[in-house]
C-alpha cells in the first residue's frame, strides 16, 4: 500500500503541474515517483496497513507483479517525450491519468476482497476510456474511446452481476472464505453461474476471444504510447487479477470454469493468429498479436505447479518489454510519416539501424524464437501445459498459433532490413533517451533467453 500511495501522490504532482509551463515537468514529476515507488517496492511492507489486510494483502506475488509494471511504466515514460511532442496542451492529464491506471493495477495485484477486485478493474479502466480518446481531432481517437468506454460498461454489468450471484450463495465478498465455500459446495448452481459470468468479464478485460471485439479497433485508434501502455500494463494487471480470481477464489469449482477457458483459448489462439495475417496496418496486426499473446498466457491455468504464478511473471514480464520495444519504432516512424502501414517501415534499418534492431529483436521474442526472453516463457508454459496429457490438443494449437505469428512477424521485419532504398527523407534523429532504452530492452530480452534465472535474482526472489 506504500507503493499505491506514492503512485497515486505522484498522480496528483502529475496533474496540477500542468499549471506551469504546459504540464512540461510532469513526466519527470511521474519518473520520480515512480523510481521511488520502485525502490519501496523491496522493502517490507509497513506494519501500518496491516489492519486491512482482509481488504488488501501485500504478499510476495503482489510485490513481484507490481514490480514488473513499475518498470514497464517507467520504460514508457521514458519514451514519452517525443511520443507526446503533439499532446503539448494535455501531456500532463495524460501522465497523471496513466499514473492513475497503475494504481487500479496495483490493487489488482494484491485484491482480498470482491469489492477491492471491482474499484482496482474501475480505477484501471476510467482513465483508460479517456486515454483512448486523446487525439481529440482523430476520429478514430474519438471511435476508440466511444467503443472501449460501451464494450467496458457492458464488461462490468457481467462483473457487477456474477459478484451479485457469488455474494448470494456465499454470503461474502472475502476471496478465501469463498474458496472455502466452493470447497464444500462445488455444485451450487448459483455459484457456479456467478464464476462464468466473472469469467467472461474479466475475458473482456484481458482480451480474450470472443470478448476480443473492442481490442483491434481500440488499440488502432489509441496514441501508441498509450496502446502499449494498455498492451503491456493493463495486460499484467488483469492476467494476475483473473489468475487470483479463479486459483484462489474459485480453485474448489475449477472443473466447472477450466473447460470453458479452454475452449476462449482455442478460439483465441486460432483466431487472432489468422486475423494477425490478413492485416496491412502495422499497430492493427500488433492489436491482434496482443489478443493472441492472451491465449497464450491462458496456459498457465493448465497443468498448474508450484512455480505457475512465477512463470506467468516472467511470461508477462518478456512480452512487455518486447511491447515497448515495438512500439517504440512505431512511435517514431508514425511521427514522421504520420501512418503504421507496413509500407512505412520500408528501409528503417538504414536510417536508425538501432530502432530496427530493437523491434526485430523484440518481435523474435514475441515469436518464441529460441535464445530471446519470450522463447522460454512459452517454453515454460507450454512445459508446464503438458505435465497433464488432457491439455496435449491445447498445447499443439498454442504451437500452431506461434508458428503462423511469425509469418506476419516477418513482415514487418523484411520491411525494414530488406529494401535498398530507404523511405525516411528526415533530418530528424531519434533522441538519446530512445537509445537508451532500446539498449536496455535489447539486452534484458536477450540476457533473459539466455539466462532466465537473471529475472528471479533481479526482483528479489
Amino acid at each position: 500500500m506504500s507503493v499505491l500511495i506514492i503512485v497515486f501522490l505522484t498522480a496528483v504532482a502529475a496533474l496540477f503541474s500542468g499549471v506551469f509551463e504546459q504540464g512540461k515537468f510532469a513526466r519527470y514529476i511521474g519518473i520520480f515517483g515512480l523510481i521511488i515507488a520502485l525502490y519501496v517496492s523491496f522493502l517490507p511492507e509497513a506494519s501500518f496497513f496491516a489492519q486491512y489486510r482482509h481488504m488488501y494483502d501485500y504478499t510476495a506475488n503482489t510485490a513481484l507483479f507490481t514490480k514488473i509494471s513499475l518498470v514497464t511504466t517507467l520504460l514508457l515514460f521514458f519514451l514519452g517525450g517525443f511520443a507526446f511532442s503533439n499532446h503539448r496542451s494535455h501531456q500532463s492529464e495524460l501522465y497523471a491519468l496513466m499514473l492513475f491506471a497503475l494504481c487500479g493495477g496495483i490493487i489488482l495485484f494484491g485484491f482480498q476482497n470482491l469489492v477491492t477486485l471491482f474499484l482496482g478493474i474501475e480505477i484501471l479502466s476510467i482513465p483508460l476510456y479517456v486515454m483512448a480518446g486523446a487525439n481529440k481531432t482523430d476520429l478514430r481517437s474519438n471511435e476508440a474511446s466511444i467503443k472501449y468506454f460501451l464494450m467496458g460498461a457492458f464488461a462490468t454489468g457481467f462483473l457487477l452481476f456474477g459478484i451479485a450471484f457469488i455474494y448470494g450463495s456465499t454470503g461474502t465478498f472475502d476471496l478465501y472464505r469463498i474458496q472455502e465455500f466452493t470447497i464444500t459446495n462445488p455444485k451450487n448452481i448459483m455459484l457456479i453461474l456467478g464464476v462464468i459470468l466473472m469469467l467472461c468479464a474479466m475475458s473482456f478485460k484481458v482480451a480474450l476471444a470472443p470478448f476480443h471485439m473492442w481490442s483491434p479497433d481500440v488499440y488502432a485508434g489509441s496514441p501508441s504510447l498509450i496502446t502499449a501502455f494498455m498492451a503491456s500494463v493493463v495486460k499484467i494487471s488483469g492476467f494476475f487479477a483473473l489468475f487470483r480470481l479463479m486459483t484462489i477464489g474459485f480453485s474448489g469449482v475449477t472443473a466447472e470454469w477450466i473447460n470453458i477457458l479452454g475452449v476462449f483459448l482455442i478460439i483465441t489462439l486460432v483466431l487472432a493468429n489468422v486475423m494477425g495475417l490478413a492485416q496491412t496496418n502495422a499497430k492493427r496486426m500488433l492489436a491482434y498479436s496482443s489478443v493472441s499473446h492472451a491465449g497464450y498466457i491462458g496456459l498457465v491455468f493448465f497443468g498448474m505447479n508450484a512455480l505457475s504464478t512465477y512463470t506467468l511473471a516472467f511470461y508477462l514480464f518478456a512480452y512487455s518489454l518486447s511491447t515497448v520495444g515495438v512500439f517504440m519504432c512505431l512511435i517514431w516512424v508514425e511521427k514522421i510519416k504520420r501512418e503504421t502501414s507496413f509500407g512505412a517501415f520500408k528501409g528503417l534499418a538504414k536510417t536508425e539501424p538501432l530502432l530496427a534492431v530493437v523491434a526485430t529483436i523484440s518481435l523474435l521474442s514475441m515469436a518464441g524464437i529460441p535464445l530471446t526472453a519470450g522463447f522460454m516463457g512459452k517454453f515454460s508454459l507450454f512445459t508446464q501445459a503438458l505435465t497433464k496429457d488432457d491439455n496435449t490438443f491445447l498445447v499443439i494449437v498454442a504451437v500452431l498459433g506461434s508458428a503462423i505469428s511469425i509469418a506476419y512477424y516477418l513482415r514487418l521485419i523484411i520491411a525494414m532490413f530488406f529494401f535498398k532504398e530507404t523511405t525516411f527523407k528526415t533530418s530528424e534523429k531519434v533522441t538519446i533517451t530512445y537509445n537508451i532504452v532500446a539498449v536496455i530492452i535489447i539486452a534484458s530480452l536477450v540476457v533473459l533467453g539466455v539466462y532466465p534465472d537473471l529475472f528471479a535474482k533481479q526482483f528479489g526472489l
